[in-house]
């Protein structure tokens, strides 16, 4: 296993909480005579206290581990920026769920101190990325858990033709289409009564939003599929175009949207013992067996 000498932290500013989990694997890290780089954002929070500050480009640049402390939502924007270079994720969870985010906050000297020695497993999760005109120019984006064809406005219905591979698939009415990696499926595209997927497939899932039929209902296609969705001028709704609800253009009546799996892939850091099942046990309080 790679062992880890320069090690960079991330974090969600604005809580008390993320702060107190943010010193606390600082100062482990600073124990174990590893070279330390911090994010703008969370060197402010630590008061900055003479640490190598850099960007998140930077550390994909420089170093070999990154760790972020927050919730999944953290994680989502360290993916985008930390996958194209190949650096592995660990995530301290800060957040509500933390799907990706699994190092408990009592237990960071334990499972940092795990990988460090060099005792984990990798996980890769394959990311989206999307292609759209913009003002003219084309503009390429990319989300770890979905990228969401969706109205500008609460509650308007937007039209759009879905092909995959240059076939026509389907026209559809509805508020709009999550689509979804294996490792969004228990994200968002859940909660619109899509499919769990293990992290592990290669397959994107097509959850419709609303739609306007009792026919329509989520669909997996095999992960190298290429996607294109082009909107409709049927309702005049201003439609938008939005990658893990992070970052959103504006997309016109008869432009199009094509989606696909991104070459590069997140590397996803476990301490000893992770489970996804384990994962959505406790996370979606699935029931249990207890004794024999």
């Amino acid at each position: 296993m790679q062992k880890f000498n320069n090690v960079g932290l991330v974090a969600r500013v604005g809580s008390p909480l993320v702060l107190d989990s943010l010193v606390t694997v600082e100062d482990f890290l600073q124990s174990q005579s590893v070279n330390v780089f911090v994010e703008q954002p969370a060197a402010t929070m630590l008061d900055n206290r003479g640490q190598q500050v850099c960007t998140l480009e930077e550390m994909g640049e420089c170093c070999d581990l990154v760790i972020a402390v927050g919730g999944d939502g953290n994680i989502l924007g360290a993916a985008r920026a930390l996958a194209p270079h190949g650096v592995p994720l660990l995530g301290i969870n800060r957040g509500r769920l933390g799907f990706l985010a699994d190092v408990s906050p009592d237990e960071i000297a334990l499972r940092v101190g795990e990988v460090l020695a060099g005792n984990y497993k990798i996980e890769e999760h394959f990311l989206l990325e999307a292609e759209l005109s913009v003002g003219g120019h084309l503009v390429t984006a990319c989300a770890l858990n979905e990228i969401m064809l969706h109205s500008a406005s609460m509650a308007k219905m937007i039209d759009f033709d879905l092909f995959i591979n240059d076939v026509f698939v389907y026209n559809q009415s509805s508020d709009g289409l999550i689509v979804s990696s294996p490792t969004g499926s228990t994200a968002y595209a859940l909660s619109a009564g899509g499919p769990i997927m293990h992290p592990s497939l290669d397959a994107i899932v097509l959850v419709p939003m609303f739609p306007h039929t009792l026919n329509s209902r989520p669909l997996v296609v095999p992960g190298g599929s290429e996607l294109r969705l082009v909107v409709s001028a049927i309702y005049g709704t201003e439609t938008k175009v939005s990658f893990d609800s992070h970052v959103e253009y504006p997309v016109k009546a008869g432009e199009s949207v094509v989606i696909r799996k991104k070459r590069e892939k997140l590397k996803l850091i476990h301490p000893p013992g992770h489970s996804f099942y384990g994962v959505c046990r406790s996370k979606l309080d699935w029931a249990s067996r207890v004794g024999d």
